[in-house]
């Protein structure tokens, strides 16, 4: 009775063969909220409370989600070896890299030797991956109709490294964030302007793809905390990464948050970009020490804030109702 009460249940909720590789942008998303609350405390004053719940829920569910996938990969390594070859879907798996690179930040709030062990796995796990994926790219024959925003992923994977390994004490880690900056900035700059010309001469992309369109602005973004972590400080290029990321995400903001878009995992694909949006407005606002600025960071980070919270409500119904685990 018991057993067939458990492959009802099975049922019901899916198989976690069909677990996406895209979900871990939940982490993503939810580390840079924590280290948005985070940031606010600095130039808001605001409890550090909101931040430590975020940054606990974002290690719980990469634990969860990190066993769940390495069953999968157990159970059906077939399934495993065909995401990561897909020309689209493969790109997420940058999502995990950037994910250890976030929780490095994270845990390294209450033990810097912990989190500086996890940038260096994430830092280690970051460059292959941006090799492979950039080296998979020039074989040659790549479609234009693949050529979407979550290209970008892996990329900003690499561009994480500094960005959570700015202040890392190791002799080497400063050739390492330059090293970081350099492929992640070159190679974002190549792939993004590939991602316009895709969208401006090739069809739409497709609906279940559209919230990806947010990650866009990510390269910018996550150039400004990378480039500013390294330097130590805010000049005009960084306010040109800030202003651009800030204009494009406005631009796209229309043109992803529509009623008409079925919700799904990869709407998780806004969360990160968002997040890297909040905390860079944040920073800015902290160093510009203008009001119009921090009533800019206010209003972002309230947006991520409610936007996480739905993305989190809402996928916890579609898992218990059976659509996010089903073929």
């Amino acid at each position: 009775m018991q057993s067939m009460t458990a492959v009802e249940k099975q049922r019901s909720i899916g198989s976690i063969q069909f677990l996406p590789v895209n979900l871990f942008a939940s982490v993503m998303g939810i580390s840079g909220l924590s280290l948005a609350w985070r940031e606010a405390n600095k130039l808001l004053g605001t409890s550090t409370v909101i931040a430590d719940i975020c940054g606990i829920l974002a290690i719980a569910i990469f634990i969860v989600l990190g066993i769940s996938y390495l069953v999968k990969w157990v159970m059906y390594p077939q399934k495993v070896k065909n995401e990561f070859i897909h020309p689209v879907m493969g790109n997420f798996f940058g999502t995990i890299t950037i994910a250890i690179l976030l929780l490095s930040s994270v845990i390294g709030s209450y033990s810097q030797a912990t989190g500086q062990a996890i940038w260096v796995i994430g830092t280690v796990l970051a460059l292959v991956l941006g090799f492979v994926f950039v080296a998979r790219l020039l074989n040659g024959n790549y479609n234009p109709e693949n050529m979407v925003p979550a290209l970008l992923v892996p990329v900003v994977g690499t561009l994480d490294i500094s960005v959570a390994g700015g202040q890392m004490p190791f002799p080497w880690a400063r050739e390492i964030n330059l090293l970081s900056l350099a492929i992640g900035g070159v190679v974002a700059l190549v792939y993004f302007t590939l991602i316009l010309s895709r969208l401006i001469h090739h069809a739409p992309m497709p609906a279940g793809l559209m919230p990806s369109m947010i990650i866009m602005i990510a390269p910018f973004e996550v150039g400004f905390l990378g480039y500013t972590n390294f330097e130590q400080r805010v000049d005009s290029f960084a306010s040109v990464l800030f202003y651009f990321g800030l204009f494009l995400f406005l631009v796209l903001f229309f043109k992803v948050f529509k009623k008409t878009i079925p919700f799904g995992a990869s709407w998780w694909g806004v969360s990160f970009p968002m997040a890297a949006l909040s905390n860079a407005a944040l920073k800015y606002a902290l160093y510009t020490d203008a009001w119009p600025l921090t009533v800019i960071a206010v209003i972002v980070l309230a947006l991520l804030s409610i936007v996480l919270l739905v993305l989190f409500v809402r996928t916890l119904n579609i898992l218990f109702n059976g659509k996010l685990l089903k073929g």
